[in-house]
């Protein structure tokens, strides 16, 4: 291989025959790269000057090229083995004796030049060992002093006798101290002497150091192992507890001159160890404290030997003050035993009385229950006929088709984009209307659109809003082109389907959350092709039951602040406390027409006067939608007395009660106002002291209790909201209005005196859940009945769930339950759930936070409805769960049927669905400013421009058509400062 120039780091290998025609000419499929090596240390830096050292030298690419050498000074380093960071290598000795040398290190024709060193430091020496004995076995521990220990970094120990050599291991402490096992001698073990026996050679292998390896100057002597006899012909040694073991042998203590010598013993009884005293003929244990057969096993050096079992007998019976003890401890347990069957026999003839006292106050209760259930509904379908009879002929309070689609698409946006023309300088606005029709043109063709989303998901930085967000805009610019827009939706989401199968995911989490374009697409696809049957058939059970929920509601106290309630579905927002009210009848003074009859409006004297005024409000206006209405907030309560004196009632003003920093909000009560007073709403005047009391309100922002306040006064008056939340900064002072338990932890108990047990509310809950039943019911069944109130089946259920099936049968998927998730993801979750708990995005209405809370429960039993999984009930299941328990099987009977009647129906022909999507994009051809809408898709565009065009350049599709070009031609115009 030649030398590199910088061009050619990397590159094809290419092989000419003869000569270098393309024809003659095959090219390697990789690249061959050249390489810079670099070094950056070596460990250990030093070594003994015979060699033998293990180095390691680290550095960048060391794996590149093929032949390396490694010397240190004038001495190669015998090469090892190398990987990308290290190269290992053995070195060799030195024979310029002590010194630092240089280390280098070829690679083929590369010397790398770093600045490392190596040093090569004098040998070790070994000065004495100690003891000079061991075993024929080895393995008693011997410990040798010496010079330079710390070089070597594999000791061993030898000893060579008969021409065979032993080695065992050494572990070095420091530089001048190492510990090593005796290697053990090679002795022929059927012809063992009795005689000390030398070796024929005894030394140490320290690395590559030859003058060690035989110790001239040691005395090393091996003695014959240790002898143990076996307990006797049978191998059991039969004993009383306590009395020691003893072990019969020979050559138990070596020899040794000086009679010093010691050899460690362990002798195990079973698994535990046993204190040992040896003599030179037996070994004395004292044994553990155990009883039983036990194995005996006594270890010397590298040996075991086993002599045999020992039983340890139990002592013998028992002695008779023992028995005495045990007769009269029996004695009195059998007489205790008795007084606990009678204790027991009263306890539970007791207990049954108390469980039929229980039992019949169950009984009442739930006869209570139910006719409280029975009266409130007698009074709800009054009251919902009186209303939905006044709904003035015009009928429900339907939003239009733009106001309903823009609320399920972009929520909680009012003035959006979509909506206007389009903004663009006048110098610009041919150029950008140019670019945006051009980008019209690629988003209409399949190619780039598909393209262009699956480029975005794949970004890590475009979040959950973005999807949700390209996904509406995209079906804003398709609303006039349905049938390209349910065949690119087709295309996603059979892509969402193999996807999640590949994953190896659950099939049923399938459409379960919106993490992709393509799920959110889904549910504005249902929410325009929905909204006829909405306004035909479903918008009529889901008006009366947010009617019902709101007029049941309201009958009883509501609190402003926490938005707790006293007839509630949900437990969270349950009062928890007696609350004592009364129901009054104020006459209103028709606010259009004073001389027309006074209008009757029941009222709670708990209400505080925000309430009263929505209450009032509800009453005059309550065939006017509620964008129509006037706000409570921009109204005075005026209080006209018999006496012609008038009063202006607030939630707040000068006779507002102050108690140990908790405010309370006014009530009619606080004021006095009796039964049948007259009333009237009229425009807020701004006095001095209105104006004085804004300015002493503490603008504090609206906190986590937003929502709930939006019930008490018109989201748009913070003057009406914020004293109701916070605590005033500078006083401390807490506002409250029926309970005293939100926000602050210390005040959660309330008044402990004036509470029942909570649990006693909970049957509020079932009685709240039987006066709305039939309005649940009636929504349930509508959703899930394809003939209903004689409107037919919308055809987009039927042409996606047969999508669906046709997805399943491709993947071969025949679980009955995943086809069923599959369809309750896509409609029921994705669709209904979200109207069920949001009725604004379909009716001009306001929803209060109780009544939102209501909502949700019954969003959350539809959903379980729904489910094809098991719903195990348990004491520790949330209310919700309890309180629909018997209701959801018969739920998911409807569920099933349906389902399983959609499943029989004749499949849509593509015509025919395309017809139908043909004259939905036909009604609602120019709901949405498309060139707005369009130019807020771009803006993705402009931010992932380049990972959009390179997936257009490796897309073969989209090549041939040149869509790279256009969308660069696209960005061209739009960008501003061409």
């Amino acid at each position: 291989m030649g030398e590199a120039k910088p061009s050619q780091h990397a590159g094809f290998v290419e092989i000419c025959v003869t000569e270098c025609k393309p024809e003659f000419m095959a090219r390697s499929s990789q690249f061959y790269y050249f390489m810079t090596l670099t070094l950056s240390d070596l460990k250990p830096k030093r070594g003994p000057v015979s060699g033998g050292t293990q180095v390691t030298i680290t550095g960048n690419n060391l794996n590149a090229g093929s032949n390396v050498i490694v010397t240190f000074g004038r001495q190669p380093c015998l090469f090892y083995r190398r990987s990308a960071k290290h190269i290992v290598c053995n070195t060799t000795a030195s024979d310029e004796g002590f010194e630092k040398v240089k280390v280098s290190v070829r690679v083929d024709k590369a010397k790398i030049h770093q600045e490392l060193h190596y040093e090569y430091v004098e040998d070790p020496t070994i000065l004495r060992i100690e003891p000079e004995w061991s075993i024929f076995s080895g393995n008693t521990p011997i410990a040798v002093w010496g010079t330079h220990l710390d070089l070597i970094q594999n000791p061993q120990i030898r000893a060579k006798h008969g021409g065979k050599e032993h080695i065992n291991n050494c572990e070095v402490q420091n530089s001048t101290e190492m510990t090593c096992q005796a290697p053990a001698l090679a002795v022929d073990p059927n012809h063992q002497s009795e005689l000390a026996e030398r070796p024929e050679e005894f030394g140490f292998i320290l690395d590559n150091v030859q003058s060690l390896l035989i110790l001239n100057k040691t005395n090393f002597t091996y003695y014959p192992n240790p002898v143990f006899e076996v307990f006797n012909p049978s191998g059991i040694l039969e004993l009383k507890p306590g009395s020691p073991i003893i072990l019969k042998g020979k050559n138990l203590i070596p020899p040794v001159a000086g009679g010093n010598a010691k050899l460690n013993y362990t002798v195990l009884i079973g698994e535990k160890p046993c204190v040992v005293t040896v003599s030179d003929v037996q070994l004395l244990c004292e044994s553990p404290n155990l009883i039983g057969r036990h194995k005996v096993m006594a270890r010397v050096g590298g040996m075991e030997f086993s002599p045999g079992m020992v039983y340890i007998s139990p002592d013998s019976l028992l002695s008779l003050p023992a028995i005495v003890s045990i007769a009269v401890a029996g004695g009195l347990l059998i007489i205790f035993i008795v007084a606990v069957l009678i204790a027991y026999k009263r306890k539970s003839r007791e207990s049954d009385l108390t469980l039929k006292r229980l039992q019949m106050q169950m009984d009442n209760l739930e006869s209570r229950v139910a006719l409280e259930c029975k009266e409130a509904f007698a009074e709800l379908q009054t009251d919902i006929h009186e209303l939905t009879s006044d709904l003035d002929g015009a009928g429900i309070p339907f939003l239009d088709y733009r106001t309903y689609t823009m609320r399920v698409l972009f929520p909680g946006i009012e003035d959006h984009p979509v909506l206007r023309d389009l903004e663009v300088p006048g110098y610009r606005q041919e150029r950008v209307e140019k670019g945006l029709k051009l980008f019209a043109q690629l988003i209409n063709n399949k190619v780039f659109l598909l393209s262009f989303i699956r480029t975005l998901e794949s970004q890590r930085s475009f979040s959950m809003r973005d999807r949700g967000n390209v996904a509406s805009l995209i079906m804003t610019v398709l609303q006039s082109k349905l049938e390209y827009a349910t065949d690119v939706l087709k295309q996603l989401l059979a892509d969402l389907i193999d996807k999640n199968l590949e994953s190896k995911n659950h099939p049923k989490l399938l459409l379960r959350r919106t993490e992709s374009v393509a799920e959110k697409m889904l549910t504005n696809w249902f929410t325009f092709l929905l909204y006829k049957f909405l306004k035909e058939c479903a918008g009529e059970p889901l008006f009366s039951l947010f009617c019902a929920i709101k007029q049941q509601m309201e009958k009883g106290p509501i609190d402003s602040i926490t938005g707790e309630a006293r007839y509630s579905l949900s437990e969270d927002k349950l009062i928890r406390q007696q609350i004592d009210y009364k129901t009054l009848v104020l006459s209103c003074v028709n606010p259009d027409n004073v001389n027309s009859p006074e209008i009757p409006v029941k009222i709670l004297n708990c209400d505080t006067i925000t309430q009263v005024k929505e209450k009032i409000l509800d009453a005059i206006f309550k065939n006017v939608p509620c964008s129509h209405r006037p706000k409570a907030a921009d109204m005075d309560l005026e209080w006209r007395q018999a006496s012609g004196a008038r009063m202006i009632l607030q939630d707040e003003d000068i006779t507002t009660k102050i108690e140990n920093d908790w405010k309370r909000l006014n009530t009619l009560a606080h004021y006095q106002v009796p039964d049948g007073s007259v009333v009237a709403l009229v425009s807020k005047q701004v006095t001095a002291y209105n104006a004085v009391n804004n300015s002493t309100v503490s603008r504090t922002s609206a906190s986590k209790y937003e929502n709930m306040i939006r019930y008490t006064g018109s989201p748009d008056s913070l003057r009406s909201r914020t004293p109701m939340i916070t605590p005033d900064l500078e006083s401390g002072v807490k506002m409250w209005h029926l309970v005293k338990n939100h926000e602050h932890g210390d005040q959660k108990e309330g008044d402990r005196g004036s509470k029942m047990v909570s649990e006693i509310y909970l049957t509020r809950l079932l009685a709240t859940k039987g006066t709305l039943q039939k309005f649940v019911d009636d929504l349930f069944e509508t959703i899930f009945s394809t003939a209903h109130r004689g409107s037919a089946l919308p055809l987009a259920i039927k042409y996606m769930f047969d999508f669906l099936d046709e997805q399943a049968d491709k993947h071969n998927i025949h679980d009955p339950h995943v086809r069923h998730t599959w369809k309750s993801n896509c409609l029921p979750l994705r669709f209904w759930v979200n109207m069920i708990k949001n009725p604004q995005f379909v009716f001009d209405i306001h929803k209060n936070s109780i009544t939102d809370a209501c909502l949700s429960v019954v969003a959350q039993t539809f959903m379980d409805s729904c489910s094809t999984s098991e719903h195990r009930l348990g004491k520790d299941s949330p209310s919700n769960k309890l309180l629909y328990a018997k209701d959801i099987p018969s739920y998911k009977n409807w569920v099933e049927r349906y389902y399983s009647d959609i499943a029989k129906m004749p499949a849509i022909s593509d015509q025919d669905m395309n017809a139908y999507l043909a004259e939905q994009s036909r009604m609602h051809m120019n709901e949405f400013n498309t060139m707005s809408a369009l130019s807020e898709i771009y803006s993705y565009v402009g931010k992932y421009s380049e990972e959009i065009l390179s997936a257009l350049d490796q897309d073969d599709q989209a090549g041939k058509q040149k869509l790279a070009y256009k969308l660069e031609q696209v960005i061209t115009l739009m960008s501003i400062d061409s």
